[in-house]
């Protein structure tokens, strides 16, 4: 039986164990936290576990195909509500729209905040994103080793993509042409963000994003960790070996190929096949080991993402009616993104917020469940930054646009890029991997395969990139992968399953993308 060890126990890493641990492999998964999750992680509070990480749910299907591939139903470990609005966003002067889960509502909610024109221009909009979305699903994000000749090949058959597609252009740059309004580009830039970037840098393309998100958004019910822990009881399920509070020391490597994991208590586990699903950019910098330092290359992950300053808390909120999912946008998108891009945290940004106890048939307690998230640049630095400014900088913006919380968060509830980097090592506190930024960044992200045989890559640092769906997909191209190079080195397939039974078939072929709102 091939004996995987996966280290790290993020959604990327959970998806490849469920998967490969269903084909009949023998899997451990190794995690230095006590809990599954990876950055889908949370803080305590009075109000009761509060999700710091990802908090919106989007491309559903994803999920649905990962738990039928590894035997079971989504429905039958976590309860998902979809969202009727999308999210709520809100202006300084005083202006407010919803983004609704129907595009028509959507639309009529867009002419009435900046007239016909407005609608006129949002219809469009969408038409080209969700082309963009079905162009560029299969031969990307669900393609195992994207090709850009694979992508020309898509434009050439469809050609009216082409000026969607604004192949030299930025965000900013496409939807200053699309959208008159520049409340409405400064919206529908903040997408760039869903992927660590600025609309000024990000590649036009990256506007599919808002697509994905218009396509469904769900709440976890009890918070996104319990996707995590539901992934983690159906791996366990499988067979997989789920070890946590154990963090690793190295990955070794003889005779060219992986051999063993050593864990940080001097235990050696054997490993015919090694998925390392924390960020790539720590096996460049020789964090797992000397000798897997050149897996990849450092294009693969440098330059970096952003990072964000994140407050999850408890309390009672003063203020406008807030959605589930709300944006506070500053005056103008510069005077964030300059200073950022500049290495500089920003004084005046625009601030989400997520009210957990909010959404589609809740009713929220008194005291309710908050997480705040403001974009901020990458570190390198060990020092924790300035707790008054990150406070200073949330908070003050909530107020001035007539938000507020009683009580005041703790200090505990921040988490600054500082935090991050030293939660997930050497990440430099980028929560997204490499940066998007440029026509080729999609190209130098690395895939599942490295240079050294038997070491595969799994999560948001790798193929496709950021975002909840997005890891999942690169657990199963890892999987996929794994299985497939198994077969052909071997004569014939292996039997040697728990139980006794014939695997699963020993390729993973990507799921087709389906027609109706993921």
């Amino acid at each position: 039986m091939e004996r995987i060890v996966v280290i790290g126990a993020g959604v990327g890493g959970l998806a490849a164990a469920m998967r490969l641990a269903h084909s009949g492999a023998d899997v451990t998964v190794v995690e230095a936290h006590g809990t599954p999750g990876g950055k889908m992680r949370t803080l305590p509070s009075p109000a009761g576990p509060v999700d710091a990480g990802p908090t919106v749910l989007t491309l559903r299907h994803v999920f649905d195909d990962l738990f039928s591939a590894s035997g079971t139903r989504l429905e039958d470990h976590v309860t998902l509500v979809r969202e009727d609005i999308l999210a709520r966003h809100w202006w300084p002067d005083g202006s407010s729209l919803d983004l609704h889960a129907d595009r028509d509502d959507s639309a009529r909610a867009i002419r009435a905040f900046a007239g016909v024109q407005a609608e006129d221009q949002f219809r469009a909009f969408a038409a080209r994103t969700s082309a963009l979305f079905d162009a560029f699903d299969a031969p990307l994000m669900r393609a195992p080793e994207p090709s850009p000749v694979a992508i020309a090949l898509q434009v050439a058959m469809r050609p009216s993509l082409f000026p969607a597609i604004g192949a030299v252009s930025t965000m900013a740059r496409k939807l200053a042409l699309e959208f008159r309004d520049p409340r409405l580009r400064q919206l529908f830039g903040r997408y760039a963000t869903y992927v660590g970037g600025s609309p000024y840098q990000a590649p036009a393309v990256l506007r599919l994003v808002a697509d994905a998100e218009a396509r469904g958004v769900w709440s976890v019910t009890g918070g996104m960790h319990n996707l995590a822990r539901a992934m983690a009881r159906v791996a366990s399920d499988n067979g997989a070996d789920l070890r946590f509070n154990s963090p690793v020391d190295r990955i070794e490597v003889q005779g060219g190929k992986t051999t063993s994991v050593l864990l940080s208590s001097g235990e050696r586990l054997k490993a015919d096949t090694v998925i390392f699903a924390g960020d790539p950019n720590a096996l460049h910098s020789g964090l797992m080991g000397q000798s897997t330092q050149a897996a990849i290359s450092k294009t693969a992950v440098q330059p970096r993402s952003l990072s964000a300053e994140v407050w999850a808390f408890a309390a009672t909120p003063v203020g406008p009616d807030l959605a589930r999912h709300n944006v506070f946008f500053n005056a103008d998108p510069r005077t964030e993104f300059d200073p950022i891009s500049a290495g500089n945290p920003a004084e005046d940004p625009t601030v989400y917020v997520c009210a957990q106890d909010r959404g589609t048939g809740q009713t929220p307690p008194e005291v309710e469940r908050f997480e705040t998230i403001v974009n901020a640049p990458p570190t390198t630095a060990d020092q924790p930054e300035d707790t008054h400014a990150c406070r200073t900088r949330t908070f003050t913006a909530l107020a001035a646009r007539g938000l507020r919380f009683s009580p005041d968060p703790p200090d505990s509830a921040l988490t600054t890029p500082s935090g991050f980097n030293a939660l997930f090592p050497a990440s430099h506190g980028s929560l997204y991997g490499r940066s998007p930024h440029g026509a080729m960044a999609t190209f130098a992200r690395p895939t599942a395969r490295t240079r050294i045989p038997g070491l595969y890559l799994a999560g948001g640092g790798a193929h496709p990139g950021a975002g909840v769906p997005m890891a999942a997909l690169s657990g199963l191209h890892a999987a996929a992968a794994i299985l497939t190079d198994r077969t052909s080195t071997s004569t014939s397939r292996r039997t040697g399953t728990r139980g006794g039974t014939s695997t699963a078939s020993p390729t993973v072929g990507p799921a087709p993308s389906p027609s109706s709102p993921s």
